[in-house]
């Protein structure tokens, strides 16, 4: 399918055309193609755009990495379908280890997804071959890796369930989540929620990172002063004004 670029949506259409492209290829599951409609609906509710809220929680999560001794991006197919290129870039400036986690588990699709971001760039992709479990989850979402999931003090979680979210928690991991729904049990839990989309939210971080790789000082008062709570309570506010404005 054509899309033009005078459609009002168009970026928002081009998205869903790349994702049923590589569902079809097996890189993203049917029901990832559910969570993303679910996720771009709290877009609409949020203006599709990146407020200052969501800049906000960006650097402090690119400080929490930076900080890290050991952080971690976590991949799941949409992820690796949407900013693939982006997600590379930011592990390589920070720099972070990659492992990809399905939930939607099979040595084949594993292989596509790990394979797919070798293809845009990543050096060494974890995950294909797990050594380790995360305490906590019942699906083959608890495989991991001890070089990577087990070992990481940081992880950075785009698009996670809440399951996980929490088992990382519970693990000791600081948690960094990408999620436009404020009121999901993985925005909840998170150590740190980015309210905004996954494809603005990445190269936003990457923005931050040459600043704040140097100010060391700086990382420490956005680590120290932030309140996820009172983040997410912001984000919520935000959509019932854009609907009493309306």
């Amino acid at each position: 399918m054509v899309v033009s670029k005078d459609h009002p949506r168009y970026r928002s259409l081009v998205i869903r055309e790349l994702l049923a492209e590589l569902n079809k290829a097996g890189l993203v599951s049917t029901t990832g193609l559910i969570a993303h409609g679910r996720g771009e609906a709290f877009d609409y509710l949020l203006g599709e755009t990146t407020n200052p809220n969501a800049l906000e929680a960006e650097s402090v999560a690119v400080a929490y990495m930076l900080e890290a001794k050991n952080p971690l991006i976590s991949v799941n197919g949409n992820v690796a379908a949407l900013c693939p290129r982006e997600i590379v870039s930011l592990s390589e400036i920070i720099p972070a280890k990659i492992e990809v986690n399905l939930f939607h588990r099979t040595d084949e699709r594993m292989e596509r997804v790990c394979a797919h971001m070798e293809a845009m760039g990543a050096k060494r992709v974890l995950g294909r071959n797990p050594d380790a479990k995360l305490n906590g989850i019942a699906s083959d979402r608890s495989l991991c890796t001890r070089e990577g999931i087990l070992m990481a003090d940081v992880v950075l979680v785009p698009l996670e369930d809440g399951d996980r979210a929490e088992a990382l928690l519970h693990a000791g991991k600081i948690v960094l989540a990408i999620d436009l729904n404020p009121l999901s049990r993985t925005s909840k839990a998170a150590t740190v929620t980015i309210v905004d989309e996954v494809t603005r939210a990445i190269p936003n971080m990457i923005d931050s990172v040459d600043e704040l790789k140097t100010d060391l000082s700086k990382r420490r008062s956005l680590i120290s002063t932030f309140d996820n709570k009172a983040n997410l309570k912001k984000s919520v506010q935000m959509i019932c004004k854009r609907l009493q404005k309306d």
